[in-house]
C-alpha cells in the first residue's frame, strides 16, 4: 500500500513538474476558430482546420486550431462552425452617400447620367444631414456584405469621416475638389481649403486615412490640378482621382491638350506613389507605363463601367506591368450596390470574356484583387489586406452552408463565383466585433433604415421640382 501511496505521489509530483515547465497561454482578446482560414498571405495559405488569435486590433497568430489552442487563450472566442474566415474585402473606389440615389437614374451613358440628374440632384439635395444619412446606409451595406475598408470621394467628408469612424469601418476618404460650385465649396480654392483641414484634422487616426479627392482632369484646370498635387505632398495625404473612364474624356484631353489624361496628368507633375486612380478604362500601353514608373494604385470598378457602357479597363495589361489593381464598386447610384462579391465575380467574367481566355482572371487572382491587391493599391499592404501577425484585424467570416454552395471542393473557387454578400456572418475591424451572426452591434439598423427611406421622398420631391 505504501509502494502504491508513493507511486501515486511521484506520478502527481511529476505530473506538476511537466505542467510548471510548460508555457503558459498568451491571453489575447480574441480568437476565431474551426474555421477554413483562406490567409491572402504570400504563402496563399488555406487552412482547412485553422483559427486566428486577435489582441486588441491586432492579429497575433494565424494557424491550426490545435496550434492556436495551445498558445492563447481568449478572452472572447468565436466558433466560426466550419465557415470561411478571410481578410476583409477592400473596396478601392466609391462615393458612399450616393447610396441614396440609388435607381434615380438607370441606362445611360456616363456623361448623361452625370450632366442631366446626377449633377443636378446634388445641387438640389446635399447637406451634411444627406451625407450622414447616405454614409450610414452605405456602412451598413458594406458591414453586412463583407467590407472592411473603403475608398471614398465626395462633399463633406468630414461627415463621412465620422459616420464612418461609429459605425466601426475602416476608410481612405477624400474630400472632393471640382471646377464648379457644390453644395460643400463655391469655388475650387475652397474645395481645397476645406481638404487641407480634413487631412489635418484626422492625419493620425486609426482608422480613417484622409485624402484629397480632385474629381477629374476634365473638370480641374491645370493650376489647380497642380495646387492639389502640391498641398499633398506637403501633407503627404492620399490623392483619389478618375482617370480615362470614357472616351469622351480621351477626346477632351487630346482636343485641349495633345496628350491622353495620363500623359497630361503626367507633364504638369501630378502623378506619385500615393495616388490612387480609378477607372483607367481608356489608357494606352505608354499609359501604362507611366502609371507603374509612378506607383500607382488603381481601381478596377466592372460593374460601373459595363452599366454605363464606358468600356473595359485593360486589367491583364496592367496586371502584367506590375500596377496594383484593386476592386471597386463604385457609387450605388451607377452600380447599383455595394456588393464586392459582386464585383470579383463580373471582374472575372469580363476579362475572361473579352481576352477570349478562361484564364485571363482565375478566381484566386479576383479574390486577390479584393484584398491584398487592393491594399496595395491603397498603400496599405503592411497593415490590412491578409491574415497575419502583425496586421490589424480586419477579417470576415462567410458561411458555406446555402444549397447553392453545396458541395464545396474549392472555397476559393465558392468565394468568387458562388457567394454573396448576404453571405457574411460576421464582420470584424481592428479587431472590434461590427456585425455577429447577422447582428449589428455598431448600428441601429432599423433606424438607419428608416433615416434613409425619409431621404428617398425627399430626393423624388427634389428631382420632380421644376427650377
Amino acid at each position: 500500500m505504501r509502494r502504491c501511496l508513493a507511486l501515486v505521489i511521484g506520478l502527481a509530483s511529476a505530473a506538476a513538474a511537466l505542467l510548471a515547465q510548460a508555457p503558459a497561454r498568451r491571453g489575447v482578446s480574441l480568437i476565431v476558430t474551426n474555421a477554413i482560414v483562406v490567409t491572402m498571405d504570400g504563402g496563399s495559405r488555406v487552412l482547412p482546420a485553422g483559427a486566428v488569435a486577435i489582441d486588441g486590433r491586432d492579429i497575433v497568430a494565424v494557424d491550426t486550431i490545435e496550434a492556436i489552442s495551445r498558445g492563447f487563450e481568449g478572452r472572447e472566442t468565436i466558433d466560426a462552425g466550419g465557415q470561411v474566415v478571410m481578410p476583409g474585402l477592400i473596396n478601392t473606389h466609391t462615393h458612399a452617400p450616393m447610396v441614396l440615389y440609388r435607381g434615380l437614374a438607370d441606362d445611360l451613358a456616363l456623361m448623361d447620367w452625370l450632366q442631366k440628374y446626377i449633377f443636378p440632384s446634388e445641387a438640389k439635395t446635399v447637406s451634411p444631414e444627406f451625407v450622414r444619412a447616405g454614409t450610414r446606409l452605405a456602412a451598413l451595406e458594406m458591414i453586412q456584405s463583407g467590407t472592411t475598408t473603403y475608398t471614398d470621394m465626395y462633399y463633406f467628408e468630414e461627415e463621412i469621416a465620422r459616420a464612418t469612424r461609429e459605425a466601426g469601418l475602416r476608410g481612405v476618404l477624400g474630400q472632393t475638389i471640382i471646377q464648379f460650385p457644390v453644395p460643400d465649396a463655391q469655388t475650387p480654392q475652397e474645395g481645397l481649403a476645406r481638404a487641407e483641414r480634413f487631412i489635418k484634422e484626422y492625419a493620425s487616426d486609426d482608422l480613417i486615412t484622409p485624402a484629397v479627392a480632385p474629381h477629374a482632369m476634365y473638370t480641374l484646370d491645370r493650376a489647380m490640378l497642380t495646387s492639389i498635387r502640391a498641398m499633398a505632398d506637403r501633407e503627404h495625404a492620399q490623392v483619389i482621382i478618375h482617370l480615362a473612364e470614357t472616351e469622351d474624356e480621351v477626346r477632351t484631353a487630346r482636343q485641349k491638350y495633345k496628350l491622353t489624361p495620363t500623359g497630361f496628368l503626367e507633364s504638369i507633375g501630378f502623378w506619385g506613389p500615393r495616388t490612387i486612380a480609378a477607372h483607367a478604362v481608356w489608357v494606352t500601353p505608354a499609359d501604362i507605363r507611366i502609371l507603374a514608373r509612378r506607383q500607382v494604385g488603381i481601381s478596377h470598378n466592372p460593374e460601373s463601367n459595363m452599366k454605363l457602357a464606358s468600356g473595359t479597363a485593360p486589367v491583364t495589361a496592367m496586371r502584367t506591368a506590375g500596377l496594383a489593381v484593386g476592386l471597386g464598386t463604385d457609387g450605388a447610384a451607377s452600380n447599383n450596390d455595394l456588393d464586392m462579391f459582386e464585383a470579383m465575380r463580373q471582374a472575372a467574367f469580363l476579362h475572361k470574356l473579352v481576352t477570349r481566355d478562361p484564364t485571363a482572371i482565375p478566381a484566386p487572382v479576383a479574390l486577390r484583387m479584393a484584398t491584398i491587391d487592393g491594399a496595395r493599391a491603397l498603400g496599405m499592404e503592411k497593415s490590412i489586406g491578409s491574415l497575419e501577425p502583425g496586421k490589424r484585424a480586419d477579417l470576415i467570416l462567410v458561411s458555406m452552408s446555402a444549397a447553392r454552395q453545396t458541395p464545396m471542393y474549392d472555397p476559393l473557387s465558392h468565394l468568387v463565383y458562388v457567394t454573396r454578400g448576404d453571405d457574411v456572418r460576421t464582420t470584424i475591424v481592428n479587431g472590434k466585433v461590427l456585425m455577429r451572426d447577422r447582428k449589428m452591434l455598431t448600428l441601429d439598423e432599423g433606424a438607419v433604415l428608416s433615416a434613409a427611406r425619409e431621404w428617398t421622398a425627399r430626393v423624388r420631391a427634389a428631382v420632380a421640382a421644376k427650377d
